[in-house]
């Protein structure tokens, strides 16, 4: 066996390639856009690169043929209790000694750059995109998640891979009811002149890309790890965004016009993207467009749920919820709500999404694997 360094054009032709033989026989998958793959790959379009470094290889075993495909990335700024990169993009074919040996050289890559752990599979980029291993829930993933075949799993555990922390996402159909409490603190803040929930208006994005960070910032950012956001990056964000943006499903809410929350959803473009087959050209773009001005979309995806510290615990994510939801069920469009992961390592956003009244639909891992085993192993902490 030997690791192929993807330097070429045809080396990354056949990156791809592999997850393509690898799923052939699974309804269930969804080819992701070979952009979106490369971008991950290319300094130019992933800034991760100028904290970190990258590098993926192809497995071939005796006879030349190619049975496996993985990605080692080291981020410096990537905050843990011990040096600790990354592996991910990772396909193999049935075989332990296949996994073993692509397991193996990516760990003595990362231990020649200082790492002394390992996580996986994960991206080398946000936690947003391409982060853990499915365990359950073989349904079509949304878009940006990871799918793979059930005996992954093995091939991660056998190897000695142990679970960092669960990424729990939770449905619900948008027709249902929500539960009781929800309503009655929407009625408690709607009474309230000083609280007003506004849907996202394209046309304002700048307006917006503020309010996003603000919240953002005062949710999250020194907390457990998160770093600031500049308004600069999510107005860009938004801007990318917009193409795909439904204004019915992004609400923010403010007390006496200060931003103080936010819920934040998207169409699931992996209901358009299924029909690419990886392919984002000049025509797959129009085929997409559309797709999306007279193809079916009935499902909509939760990226980001976030109060600034000074009104958690208070309800006001019931008046948010219900504000939101008066409108995305009268609306008629969608009939599904999915949440992007969780981390059980959150137990507050764990139970405001079990109170919806959702069920969990899937549930994927981010694995660690110490380099030296006679430490102890420790699951992420608690916020």
């Amino acid at each position: 066996m030997i690791m192929h360094e993807v330097k070429t054009v045809l080396d990354k032709t056949v990156f791809l390639k592999v997850a393509v033989d690898i799923y052939a026989k699974d309804p269930n998958w969804i080819r992701p856009l070979d952009k979106d793959i490369e971008e991950v790959f290319d300094p130019k379009k992933n800034k991760f690169f100028k904290r970190g470094e990258c590098c993926r290889w192809l497995l071939k075993d005796d006879n030349g043929n190619v049975v496996g495909r993985i990605a080692a990335f080291v981020n410096r700024q990537y905050k843990n209790d011990q040096p600790t990169g990354g592996i991910g993009f990772f396909e193999c074919v049935n075989n332990q000694e296949y996994a073993n040996f692509m397991f193996d050289f990516c760990k003595s890559w990362l231990q020649e750059r200082g790492m002394e752990a390992m996580d996986g599979p994960i991206n080398f980029g946000e936690r947003d995109k391409w982060w853990g291993l499915l365990t359950d829930g073989f349904y079509p993933p949304l878009y940006g998640m990871n799918y793979n075949p059930t005996y992954y799993r093995q091939l991660f555990e056998n190897y000695g891979f142990q679970t960092y922390f669960n990424q729990v996402c939770f449905s619900l159909k948008v027709k249902d009811k929500l539960n009781d409490k929800f309503y009655e603190r929407h009625a408690h803040f709607s009474a309230n002149p000083d609280f007003v929930a506004r849907r996202i208006e394209k046309d304002k994005l700048e307006k917006y890309a503020k309010d996003f960070a603000t919240i953002y910032n005062l949710a999250w950012a020194g907390h457990g790890g998160g770093k600031s956001l500049e308004e600069r990056v999510v107005l860009k964000t938004l801007k990318s965004m917009k193409p795909v943006m439904d204004e019915n499903i992004v609400w923010f809410v403010y007390h006496k016009e200060n931003p103080i929350a936010m819920w934040v959803n998207i169409p699931d473009l992996n209901q358009y993207f299924k029909y690419l087959n990886g392919r984002f050209g000049l025509l797959d773009k129009l085929k997409f467009l559309l797709l999306k001005k007279y193809g079916k979309c009935n499902r909509f995806v939760g990226i980001i749920f976030g109060i600034v510290p000074e009104f958690q615990g208070t309800g006001v994510d019931g008046f948010m919820i219900i504000e939101g939801a008066n409108v995305i069920q009268a609306d008629g469009k969608y009939t599904d709500y999915e949440m992007q992961w969780i981390g059980d390592f959150n137990p507050k956003m764990i139970n405001i999404a079990s109170g919806l009244g959702t069920k969990r639909s899937r549930e994927l891992k981010t694995y660690r694997y110490l380099f030296d085993r006679s430490i102890e192993f420790k699951r992420h902490k608690t916020l």
